[in-house]
């Protein structure tokens, strides 16, 4: 069964019921995917305004990117919860198994990728978030604000998510290469995270 397929109450009640899955991962792409979703509001609230014909072209370029972006983070929640599965059954492989060892690594890394394309895909729409702030509907640029908040959550979210599995792996350099870009999308994007949402509160002053 596919998470899309579920309302919001149904999906909320699998986050918090003890199953595997849906987890983290899944919750962060969401987030994203709704960050996403407020750019677009903005972007439609934005169009068609002769007040801001000038940079309606931009607009609809803003939209037409982060709508693929709020596409792409919805699939990933069932992405998340796929690569998951093999992980959480390769736990239970005994330690005496001679197998244990390979199939972990392998399921480590698999485990990794998905909430490192949700991070990846968050920074993209952050950076578009601010094109939404500084152009969009000033009668929207709360959303624009609201938006790179979730953003931002969901970005540090699918980090901790990449984290946990790195720190398993034997494989240190494949490991060492994750983290690295991690740190270095935390530190950028959460920086251009902030600054698009101070910019969006101090127009509400």
């Amino acid at each position: 069964m596919s998470f899309l397929d579920n309302n919001l109450q149904g999906f909320s009640d699998a986050l918090a019921s003890k199953a595997a899955t849906p987890g983290g991962g899944g919750g962060c792409a969401l987030v994203g995917a709704l960050g996403a979703a407020l750019g677009n509001m903005v972007g439609n609230l934005t169009v068609g305004k002769k007040t801001y014909a000038a940079v309606e072209g931009e607009i609809v370029k803003l939209m037409e990117e982060i709508e693929g972006l709020r596409k792409e983070l919805l699939g990933l929640i069932d992405e998340d919860a796929v690569a998951f599965e093999p992980l959480s059954k390769a736990y239970s492989i005994p330690k005496d198994d001679p197998t244990r060892e390979e199939t972990m690594e392998r399921c480590l890394k698999i485990a990794a990728d998905v909430p490192m394309r949700i991070l990846r895909a968050c920074c993209k729409v952050i950076d578009l978030q601010k094109g939404f702030a500084e152009k969009g509907s000033a009668l929207a640029v709360s959303d624009a604000g609201c938006g790179v908040v979730f953003c931002k959550a969901a970005m540090q979210g699918a980090a901790l998510n990449v984290l946990i599995n790195t720190k398993s792996m034997k494989d240190r350099a494949f490991a060492d290469s994750l983290n690295d870009e991690v740190k270095s999308l935390l530190d950028k994007y959460g920086k251009a995270a902030d600054q698009v949402y101070e910019y969006v509160f101090g127009r509400m002053e």
